[in-house]
């Protein structure tokens, strides 16, 4: 059988599923592309990871430490409230709504002892860490690669030879583009005169 959502309200954390929500929190929240892209942008200054600490804080507070029923609208407008004032962001793209509904689940399967969504989380995020790990070991080998390719380009002669200037224009043409692969366009030929 299980609980109602009023007899949900009035129940306590135990003291070993706040550690859990408060794991739950933090997953989710880094999961979180929209303030993934805050945090890692610095949209929110240089203490923007600081301040998606904070957050995850705040709402760890409001679930442990409220009395009273949790309403989803109440931890929707925590979200936005933060987003807008502390990074400068307004997500429109329903991300917030559902982070608030999946923080909601966790906070309801903590009080009955269910740590599953969680445990969910955390595979979830065992994939991402490798897969971020994997884009900044790319991202190292770049500045490497395009290093050996600066060393190995051809660079053209500072001095050039001078060429031989072929008077007939189309001939020249086809030379400069089989030469150097393309084309010039010839300029207008009444550009200087101006009514």
């Amino acid at each position: 059988m299980d609980p109602s959502a009023d007899e949900l309200s009035k129940a306590r954390l135990s003291t070993e599923s706040l550690p859990a929500l408060s794991e739950g929190i933090s997953l989710l929240l880094s999961q979180w592309t929209a303030l993934q892209m805050a945090v890692q942008n610095e949209w929110g200054g240089r203490d923007s990871l600081q301040k998606s600490t904070q957050l995850a804080s705040d709402i760890f507070n409001w679930f442990s430490q409220s009395k009273g029923p949790h309403y989803i609208d109440d931890l929707e407008n925590m979200l936005d409230e933060c987003l807008v004032l502390s990074f400068n962001t307004e997500i429109e793209d329903g991300s917030i709504e559902e982070v608030a509904e999946q923080l909601m689940i966790i906070h309801e399967e903590c009080l009955q002892g269910n740590y599953h969504s969680i445990e969910n989380l955390r595979k979830c995020n065992e994939g991402a860490q490798a897969v971020s790990q994997s884009r900044r070991v790319v991202n190292d080998n770049e500045d490497e690669s395009s290093d050996d390719e600066a060393a190995g380009m051809v660079v053209d002669e500072t001095n050039p030879k001078p060429k031989e200037t072929l008077t007939n224009g189309s001939k020249q043409e086809e030379s400069m583009e089989a030469e150097e692969g393309w084309t010039v366009v010839p300029a207008r030929k009444n550009r200087g005169k101006r009514c």
